[in-house]
């Protein structure tokens, strides 16, 4: 039986880059927790725009945060993970000196960000809606930082890909975050840490969850369970780790519903 499920959200749940959720999805969550069962939403994004996202029901669930570099349940923090303060001055600066490149820097509370553009302020504060310190030195990085992204505006190339992993890699975890994004994270972070996390507290097997994703940064969290699924739309790789393949989150949820949490009738 299923007592525990996982989702990404960018490119998951949150399809063809909407930045607000589906309205059907809130009942199932509701339905899943009358049947037992904890909807977890997984992201690279931070703590205070998921809780806003999922707003209706943001007390019937759980978030992993950063791509596994902070865990919250009933506004508990689970555990946090941090870089080290300089490797964080050194790619901030790095990538802010990049030409067209823009950064963010993520605490438990907020963003630190320098940005280059309006384009990018605009994105990080009113699109995207997080909330964010805009700050003029880098010496004003203060709080400890669980995660740094870079950002491009036209879109990732593979040979900016290949050069931030030249570049970091050797340092912590460099993984593409969707389409334009460059997530960088410690090498013991990821959203699977933050899901063994759960597993621990509430004595949740593997077997026991679902999983689902699109993007790299999801390829640890479907490994980890025998129920991984990735969207039909996800890159080649995330696919030939996953279990499983589906068009929607919420088919599956639908169906995991219906069975009363029973994944044999689920995969009929």
């Amino acid at each position: 039986m299923i007592k525990l499920v996982a989702s990404d959200l960018d490119g998951t749940l949150l399809m063809k880059g909407a930045q607000s959720l589906p309205e059907d999805l809130f009942p199932l969550i509701r339905q899943l927790k009358e049947l037992g069962i904890l909807f977890v939403a997984a992201s690279g994004r931070q703590y205070a725009n998921m809780k806003k996202m999922f707003a209706p029901v943001a007390d019937d669930m759980a978030f992993i945060c950063e791509n596994g570099g902070l865990a919250v349940y009933h506004e508990k923090v689970m555990y946090q993970n941090y870089f080290d303060q300089n490797l964080v001055r050194e790619i901030a600066e790095c990538i802010y000196n990049r030409e067209g490149s823009e950064f963010t820097c993520s605490t438990k509370d907020f963003y630190y960000i320098k940005p280059k553009t309006e384009h990018f302020r605009d994105l990080m504060l009113h699109v995207v809606g997080n909330v964010c310190m805009e700050i003029q030195s880098f010496e004003e990085i203060k709080e400890p930082c669980m995660k740094l992204a870079v950002y491009e505006q036209g879109g990732l190339q593979e040979d900016t890909i290949y050069y931030w992993r030249e570049r970091f890699g050797d340092r912590c975890t460099v993984v593409t975050s969707g389409t334009a994004w460059v997530d960088f994270i410690p090498f013991t972070t990821n959203k699977a840490r933050g899901l063994e996390e759960y597993q621990k507290i509430l004595n949740i097997k593997p077997e026991e969850c679902i999983t689902f994703g699109d993007e790299y940064n999801d390829i640890d969290m479907l490994k980890s369970v025998p129920y991984g699924f990735a969207m039909a739309h996800a890159k080649p790789g995330v696919k030939e780790v996953a279990a499983y393949e589906t068009d929607r989150v919420q088919t599956i949820l639908k169906k995991l519903i219906k069975a009363k949490g029973n994944i044999e009738e689920v995969l009929k």
